[in-house]
């Protein structure tokens, strides 16, 4: 079962260095979804390429960004827990980044508490397989750094809301039962990636920093996808990610 994965005894077979060596450019990385954000990033800041993660299936840039004084590695991480915690240990390697600053959309469970607010995830439910190859087996795994970006955000005066959130890789079976279970354990929204990534983080002793923006609602009786767009896309998540970064980088 995919309970019995997770082997901290013996050594893994393969390993990022097995294709490429190691190199170093930036000890942070933001991390986004959005190929919008991406543009406007590298139109408004001095960047260059430094690196790709590619695959059979094609290749994606890495690109370093200077920006407000410092400089962090940019990347469009992969949609799924096991593309993007894949991700997260490919970038490490390639070019050195052990601090990882990731947003995105998610589905709110609870309108009332997301409605105008960012989701500061505290825990994340385990419903995907990346995790259990990562950590012991249980039914949620911590954001060890949830309260670090509360802090920020406290600071920075934007409204926000803290809670655990759903992992989940199987999109079109978010089920009615499936989500009232989820409810009822205090889950405030759904997403596809952090339970794997937090997992990956917590193996390799890596920082993971998360804020999420809802954009549909999956707690009201007729389902609508019309707030996806700007919870993908709209570039302010990268302005706080930058002052994410800029904090910790001090800190």
């Amino acid at each position: 079962m995919i309970t019995d994965s997770f082997d901290n005894n013996s050594k893994a077979v393969i390993s990022p260095e097995s294709f490429r060596p190691k190199e170093f450019f930036a000890d942070t990385a933001i991390l986004t979804f959005s190929h919008e954000i991406i543009d406007a990033v590298l139109a408004k800041y001095p960047h260059e390429q430094v690196s790709k993660i590619q695959g059979v299936n094609g290749q994606n840039p890495v690109w370093l960004v200077h920006a407000e004084g410092i400089s962090f590695i940019l990347y469009m991480v992969a949609m799924s827990s096991a593309l993007a915690a894949t991700d997260v240990i490919e970038l490490n390697c390639y070019t050195g980044p052990y601090r990882f600053i990731i947003f995105g959309s998610a589905g709110s469970l609870d309108s009332n508490a997301t409605q105008g607010r960012y989701v500061i995830p505290t825990e994340a439910y385990r419903d995907e397989g990346m995790s259990y190859h990562y950590a012991p087996p249980a039914d949620y795994i911590k954001i060890k750094n949830a309260q670090k970006i509360v802090y920020l955000f406290e600071q920075l005066r934007i409204p926000y809301v803290s809670g655990r959130v759903w992992t989940t890789d199987a999109l079109y079976r978010e089920t009615i039962d499936q989500i009232n279970k989820r409810k009822n354990e205090g889950c405030i929204a759904v997403e596809m990636e952090l339970a794997g990534v937090q997992a990956v983080c917590d193996f390799h002793g890596f920082e993971l920093y998360s804020f999420l923006q809802t954009g549909d609602s999956l707690d009201k009786e007729d389902y609508s996808p019309d707030g996806l767009y700007e919870a993908n896309h709209s570039i302010e998540k990268f302005d706080i990610a930058l002052e994410i970064a800029k904090n910790i980088q001090v800190g």
